[in-house]
């Protein structure tokens, strides 16, 4: 591996435009192009197997779908992501088992500098996410670097989650909060 892809995966800062990450990006968006091209369910499953690092029984992700290098996400059994999802994997996305996500979600882990010399530069960084099991994301939820989302927690449509959300409430807003216990 280079010395960027190394920082990247140890979630260090690292240049997002190195030509080895570029060269993963690259295969990635072949791999795509492919997947939201094709409407056969059983060829989807193959494809998003080969494209993830890991993804477990009937998984339905409908096209289009965005991913930026698929080696870092997996995937639970009986998971259902709908029209539109947009997985930002520069860190792990980990997404539980039974997990209803939205149209439009969003999945973003990459994380840039603050001082604008760095920015500049094109440093970044990334902070994983974790989706626990039985979670529902409502359409258009963007969920932010770092973020964990406990298991049976709703999020509602529109929500914008910066933090970290406790198991069994439901989430609303920007910034999502707790307006409920499940």
């Amino acid at each position: 591996m280079g010395v960027q892809k190394d920082r990247m995966l140890a979630g260090e800062l690292y240049i997002a435009d190195d030509p080895q990450l570029a060269e993963d990006y690259a295969r990635c968006e072949r791999a795509l192009l492919h997947y939201n091209a094709t409407t056969d369910r059983a060829e989807l499953s193959v494809l998003l197997a080969e494209l993830l690092d890991e993804v477990g029984e009937e998984v339905n992700v409908r096209p289009p779908f965005r991913i930026e290098y698929g080696y870092q996400t997996r995937i639970g059994p009986r998971t259902f992501v709908n029209f539109g999802a947009v997985f930002l994997d520069v860190a792990k996305i980990v997404v539980g088992a039974d997990v209803q996500i939205g149209p439009n979600v969003q999945l973003l882990t990459a994380t840039h500098p603050v001082e604008p010399g760095p920015r500049r530069d094109k440093w970044e960084s990334a902070e994983p996410i974790t989706i626990e099991d039985n979670v529902w994301l409502g359409g258009g939820v963007i969920v932010c670097p770092g973020v964990t989302i406990g298991e049976n927690t709703v999020v509602g449509a529109g929500a914008v989650v910066p933090r970290d959300l406790p198991p069994n409430v439901v989430a609303v807003g920007n910034p999502a909060r707790v307006v409920k216990r499940i």
